[in-house]
């Protein structure tokens, strides 16, 4: 009993705020439906990690050395790399490429998506971060967990536990975030350009031989991001090449769920109070916030500005453009659900998909031009 009083006498402030953060994500993520395999359990990690831990419950963090489980959990998984490789096998496994590859143009929408990560690699270094710091902060803006976590680890930055947790936190809010902004800079008049989608056959070579060129190419051209588009663009391979699958299921389905689980748990970890609740984090997310709105505005902005020449009847409708940021399929999901919000008769889903896998493609670029530039 005593034990007990002491445990609630030594909560702080700090702890119960946590919680409350790790509540929010369980709320949204159970009565939402958002991103409920990544939101639910750093919620409910987030709660865990900020308990008081006595008796039984300090057993299960420590091993009798130095190193905890927590630990042992995060130097499998993220230290290493290995979840962010896994799960990009996972991503490319679920991306087809065929609206992009019958629409290569789209391509362009995802390199000006990326707008927002040069822009806060800029307005990082300016508030005082080391500009390797700086570079892995920028990354968050393309809503892309698994190149935000590879570039910071990379960098050995000092901040790759508030990297992580925003980064996965917008991928996770994009429905929240996105939609604001792109209201903003469109009108409606914009939001209700209809968009013919003509589906151009593909054939089984081009898709087999897409993946295998990329990864040469980057290689090449960024031999630091081989790692990066290799792994992503293997997990398409095996999507593609018609003799796996039931492992192309399996990478699908199981794979990004599972290891999306196990990094939400180990993201979670990063959250304890006394190392979270700081200025520096709370800076972090707040760049994290302008990367992500910036890439956003970036899409939308160059849609706008390439239908300055476009004839009438051929305008883009520039939501799409807001699709270029990596989080996949969130965005295109968001941006077509806007245009059926508009007219139930406004289709964007292909045209959406086709420019959110360029913005899969540009945000690992960009991180391997950091890697190149700054390593």
């Amino acid at each position: 009993m005593a034990e007990l009083f002491s445990n609630v006498l030594n909560i702080s402030w700090q702890q119960v705020v946590m919680w409350i953060i790790g509540g929010v994500l369980i709320f949204l993520a159970i009565k939402k439906d958002m991103e409920p395999t990544l939101l639910l359990p750093i919620g409910f990690g987030a709660i865990l990690v900020n308990l008081p831990l006595s008796g039984a419950v300090t057993q299960i963090y420590e091993t009798g050395t130095e190193e905890g489980v927590i630990d042992v959990l995060f130097n499998a998984g993220i230290a290493n790399e290995l979840f962010p490789l896994l799960l990009f096998i996972g991503i490319g496994a679920m991306i087809d490429f065929g609206p992009l590859l019958s629409n290569p143009k789209l391509l362009i929408f995802g390199a000006a998506a990326q707008f927002g990560i040069f822009f806060t690699l800029g307005l990082a270094t300016l508030l005082g971060f080391e500009i390797k710091d700086a570079a892995s902060i920028a990354i968050i803006g393309a809503a892309d967990g698994p190149t935000s976590i590879f570039v910071a680890n990379f960098f050995n930055s000092k901040y790759t536990g508030a990297i992580m947790v925003a980064a996965y936190s917008y991928m996770a809010l994009v429905p929240i975030v996105q939609p604001p902004v792109i209201k903003l800079l469109t009108t409606k008049k914009e939001r209700l350009i209809r968009m013919e989608y003509k589906q151009a056959s593909v054939s089984k070579a081009t898709r087999i031989l897409f993946p295998i060129v990329i990864t040469v190419i980057t290689g090449i051209v960024s031999p630091r991001s081989v790692a990066l588009i290799g792994f992503l663009m293997f997990g398409n391979l095996i999507r593609e090449c018609g003799v796996l699958d039931s492992l192309s299921e399996t990478a699908q389905k199981v794979l990004p769920n599972l290891v999306t689980l196990l990094l939400g748990l180990t993201i979670a970890t990063k959250m304890q109070a006394e190392y979270f609740l700081r200025v520096e984090t709370l800076m972090i997310i707040a760049l994290g916030l302008v990367a992500f709105v910036f890439d956003t505005a970036g899409g939308v902005i160059f849609a706008k500005i390439i239908n300055l020449f476009l004839p009438r009847d051929r305008k883009i409708n520039p939501m799409i453009g807001a699709a270029g940021i990596s989080a996949f399929p969130m965005s295109a999901r968001v941006v077509h659900k806007m245009g059926q919000q508009e007219d139930k008769q406004n289709f964007l889903l292909m045209h959406a998909v086709g420019v959110n896998v360029s913005g899969q493609i540009a945000s690992v670029i960009a991180g391997g031009m950091f890697l190149n530039l700054l390593g």
